[in-house]
């Protein structure tokens, strides 16, 4: 074992050489931003953060688990093996410029409002950090960066975890942008992503309905009885759907019509069993409107496994670091973007997180506490990918203040600020805390293996099945 010490010069010199290289990582960022690339379609942005590593000295592999914009990078040799995700999608429809008011670079485009130009940059940040200590200090084992697509589509980690892309890992990292800093244990839900294609007979509404059978008219039965389900389902589930094509005109019975469901619940079992009754409302609407369907699935995604340990570590070293220091420029900045978010909407949204004494942070702006978790056990409502990862190797993903307290991902706002010097603070402190807590992993072999126990003792009993069918492909399209 290395001697404190010596591991404390080692995060010295960890941080110093990210510093150092700071200016090319907001490149990257600022980079990723600008081109904000929806799932499967993230071409400029993986080849820019795997080139970048190559460049480095990792080797990397590309268009791994079928997917064009998912890759692996490696560096060194034996054990142990860690790992550090990164993503780098962005949303459809939040194209926002870097201004404290709603402003799109492009009506109807794509843009990062969940960070994820943050997300994969403070990633490869950290595994190039963690591989510059590892070669000037001799330190052996092998850090990999996994290039992650599709996290908003909840496909990527999935079909990477299929195909053993995580086999090999000891422990995996990933850091995600939000408005606390925080290592959380709360168990994110299971998912699944799938469309149904109603097929009926066109006629002419007016003069021959009687000739017709409308796949609209499925469609909305299907949906009618999906929301009288909801009275019958657990409290925690949840399940969001869109009508992707109803038809063309009113007079012209529509023969063709889609709808995309997503069902979410906290244990795999759940979900499974809410979608079995979800396919039988399909069938219903066959039988109402004399129609037919075929169901495509998409995707499906676990629940997460938390785990303590990494957690605490990954806790210990934020503190150690120090949470980010704004200007007087940054505070007004954010102040004027605060204006677009009322108090009744911050309360709703610190009520929602369960934070102890969160009256607290009402008058907060920017967060730069780090408290402890306080959410084992509670149940989140969004699910992730990340999910199917922690359940066949010890994850974390942790949370570096990023917007104004109170804001929500999948908004403008956390678009806007994501392009700001504000959240180039926020990659530099979630690369930082990664580093120092792989540094950790790689010189405490206690630690690692105190992580790998709690794994085995949450998932004890649990065998974990991929949730996609053995021949289902990467939905590219």
């Amino acid at each position: 074992m290395i001697k404190r010490e010596a591991i404390i010069l080692l995060k010295e010199e960890a941080q110093n050489w990210i510093d150092q290289n700071k200016a090319l990582f907001i490149e990257i960022s600022d980079k990723i931003w600008e081109y904000s690339e929806i799932g499967m379609k993230e071409f400029k942005s993986s080849k820019l953060l795997a080139d970048e590593l190559e460049q480095a000295g990792f080797k990397v592999e590309r268009g791994v688990a079928g997917f064009p914009t998912a890759f692996v990078a490696s560096y060194g040799s034996g054990m142990p093996v860690l790992g550090i995700m990164g993503e780098y999608d962005a949303l459809p429809g939040l194209s926002q410029k870097a201004v404290p008011y709603k402003e799109s670079v492009e009506d109807g485009a794509p843009g990062h409002g969940c960070g994820h130009n943050i997300h994969g940059t403070s990633g490869i940040a950290a595994a190039m950090a963690v591989k510059y200590v590892m070669q000037t200090e001799k330190i052996p084992g092998t850090i990999k960066f996994f290039g992650c697509p599709a996290e908003e589509n909840s496909s990527g980690k999935v079909f990477m975890v299929r195909e053993g892309i995580f086999s090999d890992v000891d422990a995996v990292l990933s850091h995600h942008p939000k408005s606390t800093n925080l290592a959380p244990l709360i168990n994110k839900n299971a998912l699944n992503s799938v469309k149904f294609h109603f097929y009926g007979k066109a006629a002419h509404a007016a003069d021959s309905p009687s000739d017709g059978r409308s796949a609209g008219d499925a469609v909305e039965l299907m949906n009618i009885g999906v929301n009288y389900m909801r009275e019958h389902i657990l409290q925690e589930a949840r399940i969001h759907y869109v009508v992707e094509d109803g038809g063309y005109a009113p007079n012209v019975i529509p023969s063709y019509a889609r709808s995309w469901y997503y069902i979410r619940a906290p244990e795999r079992a759940q979900v499974e069993q809410i979608y079995q009754w979800v396919l039988d409302i399909a069938k219903g609407a066959d039988l109402m409107a004399q129609t037919t369907h075929k169901v495509e699935f998409l995707s499906g995604c676990y629940n997460t496994i938390p785990n303590k340990c990494l957690s605490r570590l990954v806790t210990k070293n934020m503190r150690e670091i120090g949470a980010p220091k704004y200007t007087e420029k940054e505070l007004t900045w954010s102040a004027e973007l605060n204006k677009s978010r009322t108090a009744q909407q911050k309360q709703e949204w610190l009520l929602r997180s369960k934070r102890p004494n969160w009256e607290k942070q009402m008058d907060v702006l920017m967060d730069r506490s780090i408290p402890d978790p306080w959410d084992e056990g509670e149940k989140d409502g969004s699910s992730t990918d990340v999910g199917d990862v922690s359940w066949n190797v010890p994850t974390l993903e942790f949370h570096t203040a990023t917007c104004t307290i109170g804001t929500p991902l999948h908004t403008w706002q956390f678009a806007a600020i994501c392009g700001t010097s504000i959240g180039h603070k926020s990659l530099l402190f979630g690369a930082k805390t990664i580093t120092l807590s792989m540094l950790d992993l790689f010189t405490h072999p206690e630690l690692l293996k105190e992580a790998q126990e709690e794994f085995l003792k949450r998932t004890d009993g649990k065998e974990y099945q991929s949730p996609l069918p053995p021949d289902l492909k990467p939905p590219l399209d």
